[in-house]
């Protein structure tokens, strides 16, 4: 995408139908990234999770979590 067709479209805000589509998407990546993650979570082991200072209760309560919640 050129630097004109990025400034166009930021001039010109996307109707309410193309605004809902894009909210509705990144929150499913957002859902889907979160799944993944937790997952992932759940299977490292004690030494990868003291590598990001996460303790194994820890890990296993966020993975514990669901993909909406935060």
């Amino acid at each position: 995408m050129s630097t004109a067709e990025i400034t166009f479209l930021s001039r010109h805000p996307l109707p309410a139908f193309s605004r809902v589509l894009v909210a509705l998407t990144v929150t499913l990546v957002t859902w889907q990234l979160r799944r993944r993650t937790r997952a992932d979570l759940r299977n490292l082991p004690d030494h990868m999770l003291r590598d990001i200072g996460m303790k194994p209760m820890e890990a296993e309560a966020e993975a514990q979590k669901p993909f909406w919640r935060p």
